[in-house]
């Protein structure tokens, strides 16, 4: 059976492609622990035994897995090599390691790079500063809905008004199904990102934990991702947090100069 003959007739070519890559965004997004059908099929909007065909094409494929022993699906093996084999050619933790370890050494605190892909927040590079104090973290490769935490946020008040508003419609029922944030607490959060060009979360994510985030754009001047400085509240009073807006700006600044240098494609669907 093809991919096209499980689907039915609703989802083929195109559509289908699409559908595919709905699905593996979504196992990316609840990674290794993995996720069950229903909670996969109300993500991606498909009825449980559509996705459930689709699911076990992609594990033929060894895109998707069952986890042993459960009834939990998340990505498979190809997946990883597919990423190895697109990390030699996006390699940008490289690129933008120096900027980023240099922030964390002037800051002292956990610094984490982001970038958007299409409605979503991906954590790309987390860099350790000194600070003998750790904090709960994002995994590298996980995703997260723009607007959520500080880098996305960031992404999401540097985007035009109509484009920023389209973002916040489509994701605002998944926060506040699964963060418990209103569409009107996220709105409020936007309108002050906007307004001070930079954004700030206390104990959203993670109690007791505070992050400042600041966008950058690519070389064609359109919004490329952000990169959020975290630590425990009693680190990130208002002093501390005004002293990082500077090297913030300067990291930024800095890895928009590395993006002229290179030419990167933008996913923003």
């Amino acid at each position: 059976m093809t991919l096209d003959e499980a689907a039915g007739p609703a989802l083929s070519g195109a559509g289908l492609v699409r559908r595919a890559a709905v699905i593996l965004r979504t196992l990316a997004t609840v990674g290794n622990q993995g996720a069950p059908l229903t909670s996969l099929a109300y993500a991606v909007g498909l009825p449980n035994a559509t996705l459930h065909r689709l699911l076990r094409q992609l594990i033929e494929e060894r895109l998707a897995m069952q986890i042993e022993g459960s009834r939990r699906y998340a990505l498979g093996p190809l997946a990883y090599e597919i990423g190895l084999a697109a990390a030699r050619q996006f390699d940008m933790r490289s690129l933008f390691s120096p900027v980023l370890t240099e922030l964390a050494a002037q800051t002292g605190e956990t610094v984490y790079l982001i970038l958007r892909s299409g409605d979503e927040a991906v954590c790309i590079d987390i860099v350790e500063g000194p600070s003998p104090v750790r904090i709960a973290r994002l995994r590298v490769g996980s995703r997260r809905p723009l607007g959520l935490g500080a880098g996305g946020l960031a992404i999401l008040a540097a985007l035009t008004a109509d484009e920023a508003d389209r973002v916040l419609r489509t994701v605002a029922a998944t926060i506040e199904r699964e963060w418990g944030l209103s569409e009107a607490f996220l709105r409020k959060s936007l309108q002050d990102a906007q307004r001070d060009g930079y954004a700030l979360i206390r104990n959203r994510i993670s109690a007791g934990v505070t992050a400042v985030g600041r966008s950058f754009s690519d070389g064609l001047g359109r919004v490329f991702g952000a990169v959020s400085v975290a630590a425990v509240n009693e680190r990130m009073g208002p002093a501390a947090v005004a002293g990082f807006h500077a090297p913030l700006a300067r990291a930024c600044a800095a890895l928009e100069t590395t993006l002229r240098r290179r030419s990167w494609p933008l996913v923003d669907s």
